[in-house]
């Protein structure tokens, strides 16, 4: 307890010490050298940088930085989105066609996982190789809306009562999505073998192959019939809710990729010494792959025609989309004069305008179910 009778009279202190000329010349040298540790925005490399990765300014990679401002305002979550109709009509044995059942359960049978996949593809490998942290700042927001997308597909399944057991396990016993995601996962296993490291250009190739692969062939590719095909039930006002959270992912993945281009084209840009001739052969292989890849997945899909659409309409989207792919990174068309058999897929994103998609949100942004589908 303070006891104010108590004498405050402050003790005389001795004079602080002055430091001697030399000593102040040194501090102001000191602090000079700090400065000049200071991050310049033109030291900075997306790939085998030297500059501190946790200093996200001055930016040198400001697309980077806008993506991830668009990432933040498209936000949504699946439980916005009203499944009662859905529900209804999944119960419903009038509502739906055998077939259109198939394509609803094979969907979700890859998709459920695909995105998981992603997510550690970005967490646990892409992330610590990247040292731009503009870069690094939108592929942690690219790997929480790859949470949103699996929480999607598990909540789609949830809501209509489906078989979880048969639908998560699809990646294991459907061949077609076996075989797409056993073609992704040796080039998730390069990143995330602890032992890799950039600096050398056979390693730096592994990284850019890694990052070829998911941002053009499995978030540019693979994704793509499942799109269509749930977007075409939306379209016939069928699975409403589900067409709905569709939209909004591919609205995601279509700025993952576009993000994933940008970055393999300013690796390329800094680095031209990977871009050989023959590391471009083998990405055009690649693509090719994948291509027919997904081309068995379209057919296994929908062994016969539904909703308008038959697999053979898919080989030909695919090319079209395959050709998109490779001159997004500098490489020359696959599929001489592949066209689009679905136009209206362009209402939804325009290929050939990618970018201007999102300047605003899909049909406007609109939560509890909201969007039409006319």
């Amino acid at each position: 307890m303070l006891n104010f009778e108590e004498d405050f009279t402050p003790t005389p202190q001795p004079a602080p010490h002055m430091p001697a000329p030399a000593a102040t010349a040194a501090a102001r040298g000191s602090t000079e050298a700090l400065k000049q540790t200071r991050v310049r925005a033109a030291d900075k490399r997306v790939i085998n940088g030297a500059t501190d990765v946790n200093q996200l300014v001055p930016f040198k990679y400001k697309w980077a930085w806008e993506k991830y401002l668009a990432g933040c305002a498209n936000h949504w979550m699946p439980q916005e989105i009203n499944m009662s109709r859905d529900i209804a009509q999944w119960k419903d044995p009038a509502a739906l066609t055998e077939d259109e059942r198939r394509v609803v359960k094979r969907n979700l049978g890859f998709f459920v996982t695909a995105d998981s996949l992603a997510a550690n593809n970005i967490v646990l490998g892409t992330y610590r190789h990247i040292t731009a942290p503009e870069c690094r700042q939108y592929l942690l927001r690219q790997a929480f809306e790859e949470a949103i997308h699996t929480h999607a597909y598990q909540y789609i399944v949830e809501s209509l009562g489906l078989d979880e057991g048969e639908i998560f396990n699809a990646y294991h016993e459907i061949e077609s999505i076996r075989d797409k995601d056993e073609f992704l996962i040796p080039f998730i296993d390069t990143l995330t073998n602890p032992e890799f490291r950039t600096g050398t250009p056979e390693n730096d190739q592994k990284l850019l192959k890694s990052l070829i692969v998911f941002a053009c062939i499995m978030e540019g590719i693979f994704f793509y019939v499942g799109f269509v095909q749930i977007l075409a039930l939306g379209r016939q006002n069928k699975m409403t809710g589900a067409a709905e959270q569709y939209q909004y992912i591919l609205r995601d993945e279509s700025m993952h990729c576009n993000f994933g281009i940008d970055l393999i084209n300013t690796i390329k840009q800094e680095n031209p010494h990977l871009w050989t001739a023959e590391f471009k052969a083998e990405i055009r292989s690649l693509i090719q792959t994948g291509v027919e890849l997904e081309y068995r997945y379209a057919e296994d899909t929908m062994p016969r025609g539904v909703l308008g659409l038959n697999a053979s309409q898919f080989k030909e989207y695919l090319r079209f989309i395959a050709n998109r792919r490779c001159q997004q990174i500098g490489l020359d068309e696959l599929f001489a004069g592949a066209g689009n058999p679905f136009p209206w897929m362009a209402e939804m994103i325009d290929l050939k305008k990618e970018k201007n998609f999102f300047e605003t949100r899909v049909t406007e942004y609109q939560t509890g179910g909201a969007l039409s589908w006319d």
